[in-house]
């Protein structure tokens, strides 16, 4: 077995963690089935937009002809915006076979545009049929403007539903707002995700408006029909998956506090204890989001990954002081309560779809953590490199553990530090700066070309990582990165 280090005690044991499970390669039918039922509702949507003469409508000439068509436009953009406002929520309700088709990083990525574009599509909606309903065609461009503004006025206070609508969309502006970047550089990470909870709030109050008034609705059983059934399976998704499922497992396997360790400045590993924590199917190089039971504020949550190899009784997470939840975990006494939501992630050995290939592990920072949980989980036969960058010698994470591991492993698994102040549009420190990037991922690891290549770190900083293996000759298949980023 592989020496690794208890994380409470620090006591070197070679019986902590089991052997690592075989890998399997690919993705799963259920995330590709997901993606294309996704698609699929955009097709359903239009079609019964179709349906309900929306064509007919967009095309119509004659005297109402340009207010049919702007009326009719609106509601195929009210259609779509709704849809991808319930796929937003979706790519974020935890789902499992989809979280390890697709990975968060990328269903992050996709939920943000996703959001985007329903929230202008909505807003476009609102202003168009606005439009359409209060269009008159032989009217100046004063009269225009006062019989829009009426007609706002008169679609806020007399329909059903558009007070809830309007509520709902002012939820939905300032979670937009917020997630903007030059937003959220300026907010801490707690706040930001507790602004963000009030989208789900938006959604709900959309949907009196657009069952109760919507003509693509009323008199339309089947768009009824599956309108309802959509909303029902998004908010069953986030109910089972966000709440449900992580409640479950808080409960079942009696998660507490066992040690916390400071490994760097500002920097602590916090080991977890609890019940049969193998069932919960642990891979290394995942994430979890936890909350600490320590008194006000724990719950909100934080995402952090795992720093050693998954193990039945224990897990182990790095922490670094990024906001008001991670600079608690330094205070955390043991037998604090722990609630867990994971684990998450495919920053994992499965993304191989050859394992005997080598493997070249980058990481800056606390995004080492992961990738020495990685480094612990290859197989001795595999050869394997990590590479940690680090700005001063006192910021090198688990430094003594990776080469424990290494020694332990025969010579197949090596570790290096790169440490100095980074070199300007480099990952590389100052000191490499005679070499490009390119180069010294090369001079590091010859093998490289034929590797798989884990990095993870900040998120420019990752990025130039992946760009130097690239240009090194690692296919983009064979290139598997984590940014930090939020």
């Amino acid at each position: 077995m592989t020496a690794t280090a208890d994380p409470a005690t620090r006591r070197t044991r070679r019986d902590a963690v089991p052997s690592p499970a075989p890998v399997r390669a690919g993705r799963s039918w259920g995330g590709d089935a997901a993606g294309a039922a996704a698609l699929g509702s955009l097709v359903v949507v239009t079609a019964l937009w179709l349906h309900d003469g929306g064509l007919q409508q967009l095309l119509a000439t004659g005297s109402y002809g340009t207010a049919d068509s702007l009326t009719s436009a609106g509601r195929l953009l009210g259609l779509l915006a709704s849809d991808l406002l319930l796929l937003q929520c979706l790519l974020l309700a935890r789902i499992p076979w989809v979280e390890r088709t697709w990975g968060q990083d990328r269903l992050v990525r996709w939920h943000r545009w996703t959001g985007f574009t329903s929230f202008w599509g909505m807003v476009a909606h609102i202003g168009v049929i606005t439009l359409g309903y209060s269009w008159a065609g032989d009217a100046g461009a004063g009269a225009r403007l006062r019989a829009l503004a009426a007609e706002g006025w008169d679609l806020l206070v007399s329909y059903p539903g558009m007070l809830l609508a309007a509520a709902g969309t002012a939820c939905l502006v300032m979670v937009v707002v917020t997630s903007v970047r030059a937003a959220r550089r300026r907010l801490r990470y707690e706040s930001w995700h507790l602004l963000h909870l009030y989208a789900y709030l938006g959604v709900a109050l959309a949907l009196p408006h657009q069952l109760w008034t919507g003509s693509d609705f009323v008199g339309n059983p089947v768009a009824t029909a599956y309108w309802w059934a959509l909303w029902a399976a998004a908010a069953t998704a986030l109910l089972v998956f966000r709440l449900g499922v992580p409640a479950w497992h808080t409960w079942h396997r009696r998660l507490r506090v066992a040690g916390v360790v400071q490994e760097a400045p500002g920097v602590v590993s916090v080991a977890v204890r609890g019940h049969r924590l193998d069932r919960l199917g642990w891979q290394a190089g995942q994430f979890a989001v936890l909350r600490f039971r320590d008194g006000p504020g724990w719950t909100r949550g934080n995402p952090y990954s795992l720093s050693a190899a998954p193990h039945p009784e224990w897990m182990r997470v790095t922490v670094r002081d990024a906001g008001d939840g991670s600079a608690r975990a330094a205070h955390l006494r043991p037998g604090t309560r722990v609630l867990l939501e994971g684990p998450f992630g495919r920053l994992t050995l499965q993304a191989r779809e050859d394992p005997t290939r080598p493997v070249l592990l980058v990481g800056a920072g606390v995004g080492t953590a992961p990738l020495r949980a990685l480094f612990e989980a290859v197989p001795p036969a595999v050869p394997a490199l990590l590479v940690q960058r680090a700005s001063r010698e006192a910021d090198v994470l688990h430094g003594q553990e990776l080469h424990e591991i290494a020694a332990a492993s025969g010579g197949s698994k090596r570790a290096a530090a790169l440490v100095g102040p980074r070199a300007a549009g480099s990952w590389l420190p100052q000191e490499w700066a005679h070499l490009d990037d390119a180069g010294a991922l090369l001079h590091l690891a010859p093998w490289v070309a034929g590797a798989d290549v884990y990095v993870c770190g900040p998120g420019p900083w990752a990025q130039a990582v992946e760009r130097a293996a690239r240009r090194a000759g690692v296919p983009r298949s064979r290139v598997h990165v984590e940014g930090f980023a939020w």
